[in-house]
């Protein structure tokens, strides 16, 4: 199975010109499945709840999701990637999941980082995984790394990859992503964005890249560098993450003691 992710620079606000730069790289990619950054149509740095209402999208029949599917269909691949979703009154960081026959799947990102808790509501979708044929697949959006239940509960319900759009400013990300496939024994694809936005007077806040590919044993396939865009894809086996024995005596869900965690 081929998997990978498009790390690049969105433009705030060009919607247009960012799928445009997506379609263009994506249409050249021999691919089963490439995951996009958090919000990488809009932009991340809001300045008020109005840019954001005028971003946000339906889902699945915006323009952006789409323009995705139609991508999906004529590339035959699975893609992840994060947008703005409005849902009635309620605006959501989501990210939606479309593949060759279409809509897949979407989901609203839990843990809501810094000044998006200003603006979007808090995700209710849940972890979901999804069976795209030669793997199941399940998203969580940036911050979900910070908790270790995210990717717990991705594992548990199955998930053998671990879709990853983020817009990561903080530094821990990359070397946090390995401890999080080795306790899981999941392969996941982090895909992260890069330079900055200062708007409307805020801080700047720089987005670090290292978009990676990790391994259930916690080895970095693939990092990419901090300030470049990169279209990365690797060949992996996505069997390797449906072993979760660390000695003939151990397996990681199976000897979970859940009455003890509470």
């Amino acid at each position: 199975m081929r998997v990978g992710f498009f790390q690049f620079a969105p433009q705030f606000g060009e919607v247009s010109h960012n799928l445009d730069k997506v379609v263009e790289t994506l249409d050249r990619a021999d691919a089963d499945l490439i995951v996009l950054p958090e919000l990488f149509a809009s932009g991340y740095q809001f300045v008020s709840q109005q840019e954001v209402i005028t971003l946000s999208e339906l889902v699945p029949n915006g323009p952006t999701t789409q323009r995705l599917i139609d991508l999906a269909k004529r590339r035959r691949m699975v893609i992840v990637a994060g947008l703005p979703e409005r849902a009635g009154a309620a605006c959501y960081n989501s990210a939606v999941v479309v593949g060759p026959s279409g809509f897949i799947g979407c989901y609203r990102k839990t843990h809501l980082f810094f000044e998006e808790t200003l603006f979007f509501a808090p995700g209710d979708t849940g972890f979901q995984v999804w069976d795209i044929g030669p793997a199941k697949i399940g998203v969580m959006i940036c911050f979900d790394w910070y908790y270790p239940e995210a990717a717990r509960t991705l594992a548990l319900k199955g998930a053998e990859i671990i879709c990853h759009p983020s817009n990561l400013v903080l530094p821990n990300c990359p070397d946090s992503m390995p401890v999080r496939c080795l306790e899981n024994r999941v392969f996941a694809v982090t895909c992260n964005r890069t330079g900055s936005e200062a708007r409307g007077g805020k801080d700047r806040l720089t987005f670090i890249g290292n978009s990676e590919v990790v391994a259930p044993r916690g080895a970095i396939l693939h990092r990419a560098p901090r300030e470049q865009d990169e279209l990365c894809i690797l060949e992996i086996d996505p069997a390797d993450a449906r072993n979760k024995a660390v000695t003939p005596y151990n397996d990681l869900l199976r000897d979970r003691r859940e009455s003890l965690y509470r």
